[in-house]
């Protein structure tokens, strides 16, 4: 018989090994489970209530999500998240980068002034689209974590944040640095060799224009991200296309202030805006461009200036009138007709901000927005709104003003209430909240883009309206 202490030597180190082989194998179950939960998250820079993971049904029945269900791919946080968080770096390119990427990318709240009793409104930069719709995709309600039963690939790069990083500055081999990063990325992903990225969609929060830089000569602004053959295959959403539908790059609404977070939201609104008082029969925000022979801002500014029925703010240096939300959107509520010309591009956030109002737009170039939001806006632009053509006002030959005198007062009130109730398409939902019933600006090109990649490759190029 062995003596107490040496049976409980032995017991003792019998029972070390069994505890460490325990453990071991508790922690290795443990670390499978986060790696699985890993997996079936969906990956965003901002907290807040993201939608739930929908299984697929195979056969189809009974399936609400048959056809949309949306993959998104887990990007190392260097395409996005880090972005962010280096918002600083960025100070001398975008001076407000990290107040205006806050709040989901709203930017800072808004309150009293025309906005007084209203909820969902932010001072939103027109350039925070790449951050907003990344929220509101994590929101999107058929979601899955099985690429292969997937209509769409999600790409949650912020290409527009990384454009601000790097367009002043850099040469073009930092500029394209992030861009042809992804490219590598992506090219060795199952999801991607399945299509050849024609089913990924991507969105570039600025004009295609800054994404296309080798397409002019001795260019030096932008990256090439639209023009990487890697990536020739996928879809573009930015707030104004450079290829008029011809190319990959479609564009959908700037961000304006407004932010429903439910239906009584955006029906509220569209019930004060319906009821406003029109001072003003024309009115334009905005600041001449007098070092581009092809701008009509300085013709359509003396045009106002001269008329007692039209107002403006102005945005030249040294002036803030039009940096406060606040005030541009009293003007335009109080507007009939907001005059849009182009301005460094042919398309302008204003002409959202002046929807939302309630206000007709007034263009004078078809690339504003005719050959622009084919999802958002009607096909015929007449119901909504009233074109000039620039030259004749570059000419002298006619008055803006007298122009629209011509329009019958009912024809004035028809269109005024097509631009009301146009108003939920124009807006993207604060991402926090979900509207019940509304579909919004994301929902729209959702739409938009399960349509397209569900198309023949042959198709998908092609004239906006044909």
């Amino acid at each position: 018989m062995q003596p107490a202490s040496a049976a409980m030597s032995k017991s003792g180190a019998v029972s070390r090994p069994c505890f460490f082989l325990v453990a071991a194998a508790a922690l290795w179950v443990l670390t499978l489970y986060l790696r699985l939960l890993a997996m079936m998250s969906v990956p965003g820079a901002f907290t807040g209530r993201a939608a739930s993971l929908v299984p697929a049904d195979r056969n189809g029945s009974g399936d609400p999500c048959r056809g949309r269900y949306v993959y998104v791919h887990d990007l190392p946080p260097r395409f996005n998240a880090d972005i962010l968080r280096g918002c600083a770096a960025a100070s001398d390119r975008w001076g407000d980068m990290c107040e205006d990427v806050g709040n989901a990318g709203l930017g800072r709240p808004l309150s009293g002034g025309a906005l007084t009793g209203e909820t969902g409104w932010y001072a939103t930069h027109q350039f925070a689209l790449d951050a907003i719709f990344h929220a509101r995709v994590r929101q999107y309600g058929c979601l899955t974590n099985d690429s292969s039963a997937a209509a769409a690939v999600f790409v949650p790069f912020y290409a527009g944040f990384e454009f601000a990083r790097h367009v002043w500055g850099y040469d073009n081999a930092a500029r394209d640095a992030a861009a042809r990063d992804l490219a590598r990325w992506l090219v060795r992903r199952p999801e991607w060799r399945r299509a050849g990225g024609r089913d990924h969609f991507l969105v570039a929060g600025r004009t295609g224009w800054d994404f296309r830089r080798d397409a002019y000569p001795n260019a030096t602004w932008g990256t090439n991200l639209f023009l990487l053959p890697a990536v020739k295959n996928m879809t573009f959403l930015v707030i104004e296309t450079a290829t008029m539908g011809w190319g990959n790059d479609l564009a959908v609404p700037y961000p304006t202030y407004f932010h429903p977070r439910t239906d009584s939201d955006v029906l509220n609104w569209q019930h004060r805006i319906r009821n406003a008082d029109r001072w003003w029969f024309m009115s334009f925000v905005g600041a001449a461009r007098p070092g581009d022979p092809r701008s009509i801002r300085s013709q359509v500014m003396d045009q106002c200036r001269a008329s007692p029925a039209c107002r403006q703010l102005g945005c030249a240096s040294g002036t803030a009138q039009c940096h406060y939300p606040g005030d541009i959107m009293v003007l335009f509520q109080s507007s009939t007709f907001c005059l849009q010309p182009p301005g460094d591009s042919a398309s302008r956030r204003s002409t959202f901000d002046a929807m939302v109002a309630g206000c007709i737009p007034v263009f004078f170039q078809p690339r504003s927005a005719y050959l622009q939001y084919r999802w958002h806006l009607p096909k015929d632009h007449t119901t909504y709104s009233v074109f000039i053509p620039a030259e004749s006002v570059r000419t002298g030959n006619v008055s803006v003003e007298a122009e629209l005198r011509k329009i019958p007062a009912a024809a004035i009130e028809k269109m005024r209430e097509e631009v009301i109730k146009l108003v939920p398409r124009l807006v993207y939902a604060d991402p926090r909240y979900k509207l019940e019933t509304v579909k919004d600006a994301f929902d729209v090109a959702m739409d938009g883009v399960l349509e397209r990649v569900a198309e023949p490759a042959e198709r998908q190029i092609g004239s906006y309206w044909l």
